[in-house]
């Protein structure tokens, strides 16, 4: 990070308030201070502490102190008629993280900014819980910054649902960031005035490159992740029939009482779309009717209670539901934001395929009982889909599937 300040000698000078606002939005455990390894946490709590003046003066302890000051290695730390000596490795306990950040300071920083703050917050507040959470997927880890034609994707999947949020860039570039490593940044990119988002190559790499956000007090840095993100664009439905505009606020409402109802913490939620949008149990011991603009004809399709909430509460206010039928994924979209989810397996959906298929080949390929069910059955999908299935499942190994829930995984 770096602080707008002046040195003094061997130590710095700078506004206190400036040092609290710089350390308040490290991501990291730990601070490079003029040579000395500190605690974050500690030395911003101890920061807040201090009284007497809003400057603080901070130098190696000079040999001019007294004898007990002077025995190892310390910092002085001067503000007001208030000074103390603080220990390398101070506030760093055994289970500190190991991630550190440097304060660097200098007289002024000026930063130019090409995209907003606040959007590219919200922007990785949208993407972020969508990653996958197993490690044998690492790559799904990730969140994916594609940068190309005027345009800034933020892209995230998880093996059922896939996210993507644009906005407006100028530039070009690629980096696939860890989950964890953007874990606070959010928050940060709140406080910040300016911020200008950037991707570093290294001229001695040819695949190597960094995502660098840079704000008025502290630049961010991230090394890209070695791997191949799937090829998304493929999974977005690209012509749904059905589209239902929704108050996600009323559906998310309507879909808690459903849960409540509900005998374990995974629970299917059947939608029904025709005039408006009736929200129902499989076990019909609950059934929400919601008014809703409905544009194309009617279908009925099954989706997972906390995938459906956890998607709407993303979306936030009024969103487009876009469905095609009762097997295939469907959309969530509002304001450049595209979220999409598998439906889970039902009965009509299993007929409607079975009618589409030849008898023969149904009857020489029927499994005798449902442990034979090949583990990469998916619902039928037009011939992008099932390229995007094919690639998807040479970069990343598919979950086993939940056969109890019959729930089918985003080709991702």
């Amino acid at each position: 990070m770096n602080i707008v300040g002046k040195r003094s000698g061997s130590g710095i000078v700078a506004h206190k308030a400036t040092l609290v606002n710089a350390l308040s939005r490290a991501l990291s455990d730990r601070v490079m201070f003029l040579d000395f390894t500190i605690g974050r946490k500690g030395l911003l709590g101890y920061l807040k502490a201090l009284a007497g003046s809003n400057i603080v003066k901070i130098v190696p302890a000079s040999d001019s102190a007294s004898e007990s000051q002077a025995i190892g290695k310390r910092l002085k730390v001067t503000c007001g008629s208030h000074i103390s000596y603080l220990e390398d490795m101070v506030w760093i306990g055994d289970k500190t993280p190991m991630t550190l950040c440097e304060v660097r300071v200098s007289p002024n920083r000026k930063v130019t900014p090409n995209i907003g703050g606040l959007e590219l917050s919200e922007a990785l507040n949208r993407v972020l819980p969508f990653t996958a959470k197993e490690d044998n997927r690492p790559v799904l880890q990730c969140v994916l910054f594609k940068a190309s034609e005027g345009k800034l994707s933020l892209v995230s999947a998880d093996g059922y649902r896939l996210a993507v949020v644009t906005l407006d860039y100028d530039g070009e570039g690629e980096a696939l960031i860890l989950r964890d490593d953007l874990r606070g940044i959010s928050n940060a990119l709140r406080r910040a005035h300016r911020v200008n988002l950037s991707f570093d190559k290294k001229p001695d790499s040819l695949d190597s490159t960094s995502l660098v956000i840079d704000t008025e007090i502290t630049r961010y840095k991230w090394l890209s992740v070695d791997g191949q993100f799937p090829d998304y664009e493929k999974l977005i439905p690209a012509d749904p029939t059905i589209t239902a505009h929704l108050d996600t606020v009323e559906a998310v409402r309507a879909i808690a009482s459903l849960r409540v109802l509900a005998d374990s913490k995974t629970y299917p939620v059947d939608l029904h779309l025709n005039g408006g949008v009736v929200m129902s149990s499989p076990d019909n011991k609950g059934e929400v009717t919601m008014p809703a603009d409905i544009e194309g004809g009617e279908v009925r399709i099954r989706l997972d209670g906390g995938y459906l909430a956890e998607a709407l509460r993303a979306c936030g206010g009024m969103a487009d539901f876009k469905v095609t039928d009762g097997s295939s994924p469907v959309m969530f979209a509002v304001d450049g934001y595209q979220l999409v989810v598998m439906p889970m397996i039902t009965g009509d959906s299993n007929k409607a395929e079975a009618e589409t298929a030849e008898p023969e080949t149904a009857t020489e390929t029927q499994p005798e009982t449902e442990t034979e069910t090949p583990e990469t059955e998916t619902p039928e999908t037009d011939t992008e889909t099932t390229e995007a299935v094919a690639e998807a499942e040479k970069i990343a190994k598919a979950r086993k599937p939940k056969r109890s829930r019959k729930k089918e995984p985003v080709a991702v």
